[in-house]
């Protein structure tokens, strides 16, 4: 058994500063840190740093060089074990727009790392599949020769690994895609790289869709005479929304105002690529080159290709650019992403019962430790 002791504790409500930890694989025990008998259990001295829930990146393609959409279970492998040192405990490897042969090889090789157990790193939800069934014209940096028109068959042949995916309604067969899948399995459905009116997004989320995929970007922009998807996304209080705070997807005088208009329903994503963890320079997506300056990624023709944020940077960006409380926005990237995935009778917040899933980080939210299930995983220099 082990309890950490002189931490901030990131609670789902409140930031305190006088309680304790005590955990094995699932948290036993939080309790004022005097009524803790050190000689009973491995002590964590958090040392005056965050202790705060596991981070969940439900929508990461790549890092440190590995994509999901490359079909190796060693390059998944090597992201779960990258990321994990983010405080990431856990994730859903994204796939891009390839080709059906690609996807299926993909998820192969996701299934089969997420049965074995064999990996020392974060620990897979499932699949995000960010397309095939995307608008053309939205279609941002995903390769435009693999998009598809809806197949509901191939999402429920693939429901033990598929997540969460992204459709864009607007498009012929997609509403009745969205209502079979939404019948028919557990699947989060998600709009994104659509050019949806506000009435189609609207009539989207009533015949079964949930969420949106990256806010603002490859969709439908608010308008005053039309609001779009974004307006559809920020009008519906029920619709969990995907939001990429790393200051260049979306300008930071926006933080307040979203962190407001969705509150609980707000999901704090990397969006991350290959070149994630990686020196600038050219790398690929969906097998398109793209250039890495900084945190900018971008195609050729200037579009912009992903990002390469971290989630735990991504919790300090939306802290320091906007008037949410600390605990409201690790919610962002843990209890309410739990909630958005079903998963949060699990993970997602730390609660007597729950999985051990724990990060301890600085003020910069600079990671010193992540335990996964009561096992310490990673521990900064």
């Amino acid at each position: 058994m082990k309890c950490i002791v002189n931490g901030k504790l990131i609670l789902k409500d409140q930031v305190v500063s006088d309680m304790a930890v005590v955990f094995d694989e699932k948290i036993v025990e939080i309790t004022k840190k005097e009524n803790i008998d050190k000689t009973k259990y491995e002590i964590i001295d958090a040392r005056g740093k965050y202790v705060s829930p596991g981070l969940i990146d439900m929508h990461i393609h790549g890092y440190l060089g590995a994509d999901a959409s490359d079909g190796t279970s060693e390059g998944v492998q090597k992201m779960a074990e990258g990321i994990i040192k983010n405080g990431v405990t856990s994730w859903c490897p994204t796939t891009m727009t390839v080709s059906i042969e690609e996807l299926e090889k993909a998820f192969d090789s996701i299934r089969a790392l997420k049965e074995s157990n064999e990996y020392y790193g974060s620990r897979i939800l499932g699949v995000n599949a960010e397309g095939p069934f995307i608008n053309p014209d939205k279609k941002g940096a995903q390769p435009g020769e693999h998009i598809k028109k809806p197949d509901a068959e191939f999402i429920k042949k693939h429901s033990d690994i598929i997540k969460l995916f992204t459709i864009a309604p607007e498009i012929e067969g997609a509403m009745e895609c969205i209502e079979d899948v939404r019948k028919n399995t557990d699947i989060l459905i998600s709009i994104g790289h659509t050019n949806a009116t506000f009435e189609e997004a609207l009539e989207g989320f009533d015949r079964g869709v949930g969420h949106v995929t990256h806010l603002f970007n490859a969709m439908t922009a608010l308008s005053h005479r039309n609001p779009g998807v974004v307006g559809a996304a920020l009008s519906r209080d029920d619709i969990t929304t995907e939001f990429i705070a790393d200051t260049f997807h979306i300008d930071k005088g926006l933080y307040s105002l979203v962190g407001k208009a969705k509150k609980e329903k707000l999901c704090l994503i990397t969006d991350c690529m290959r070149a994630g963890g990686m020196p600038d320079g050219d790398y690929t997506l969906g097998g398109q080159f793209l250039n890495k300056t900084g945190i900018k990624c971008l195609l050729p023709n200037g579009t912009i290709a992903g990002s390469v944020l971290t989630l735990n940077k991504a919790v300090y960006n939306f802290f320091t650019h906007s008037n949410l409380k600390l605990n409201e926005v690790v919610n962002c990237a843990s209890l309410n992403v739990a909630k958005a995935l079903g998963t949060d009778n699990e993970i997602g917040s730390i609660e007597v019962g729950k999985r051990a899933d724990i990060m301890i980080a600085d003020e910069e939210f600079n990671i010193d430790m992540t335990i996964l299930g009561g096992e310490i995983r990673y521990k900064g220099e």
